[in-house]
Formats: C-alpha cells, structure tokens, sequence
C-alpha cells in the first residue's frame, strides 16, 4: 500500500465498525487473502456491491465516473489483470468488494483475483500508532465524482 503505508508500521484495526454498517468506498480494510486464508491483506475498498467498474487506460470509472485518486501518485499505472481486463466492465456481485492496492504495480488485489465477499473482512483500518512519527487516524477517501 506505499506510498501511503509501509511495512513494519502498526494499524489499529476496528472490527466492530461493519456489524452496524457496510463498509464504505475509500476504507482501508483487512481482510482474509482469498488465495491463503492465513494471510491477512490491508487494500482500499474501490467498488461496492451492485456497481459497474472498468478500468480505462490507468484509470477506475465507477457506473460510467472517472475515480478520482488523489492518493496515489499520477505516475503509477494502474495495469489490467487476470481478472479485470482493460476496457472490459464488470458488475461487482451482491455482499462483493472491488478492493485496489495504492502501490498498483506492485499490488496482488482485485484485479488478479477478482471481488472480495464481505465475510473476509476482518475490519476497517482506523489508527497507525507506529512508527509514532506517522501516529494518527487514517480517514476514509471521500470520492465527489461517485458518491
């Protein structure tokens, strides 16, 4: 998830927060990798249940919006998968997340293996509390052109 998160950095995870709510576009989640259940991922939730998504050169469009990511850098390219093609829309699934890692060349996430149900989601990524000079909350990305 560079540039916005590192490894060895410690996140407080809320796992209550989705008993009371769905989880939002533009939330850092963990969830189960569906590939090893043993190994837990951190991405940002991109597309929500029932929504329309495709990926046109380097860039999300949601139900037929641009997405646009101010977090990451706008060098980075965001590259086509074995799941998701270039150009090609799909329909998330009902109780289905697009999930998209910041650092894309580098990320394993919906693109390769397609949506993640609901039920691995283990919870919302809310505080970084280290290394302490990164301490603080981590919001959730609001998104003007779709929401």
């Amino acid at each position: 998830m560079e540039p916005n998160f590192h490894d060895k950095e410690y996140i407080l995870t809320n796992k209550f927060e989705y008993r009371f709510g769905d989880p939002k576009r533009g939330d850092v989640i963990v969830f189960k990798s569906p590939q090893n259940p043993e190994i837990d991922y951190i991405k940002r939730i991109i597309g929500l249940p029932g929504e329309k998504l495709k990926l046109v050169n380097n860039h999300y469009y949601i139900n037929g919006v641009e997405l646009q990511e101010p977090y990451i850098a706008p060098e980075l390219y965001t590259y086509n998968g074995a799941y998701l093609k270039e150009g090609v829309e799909i329909v998330i699934p009902d109780d289905y997340y697009f999930v998209s890692g910041d650092n894309r060349p580098r990320s394993s996430d919906s693109r390769e293996w397609g949506p993640i149900p609901r039920s691995s989601i283990i919870g919302r990524s809310q505080l970084r509390y280290w290394p302490f000079n990164r301490f603080g909350l981590i919001d959730r990305i609001k998104y003007p052109s779709v929401d």
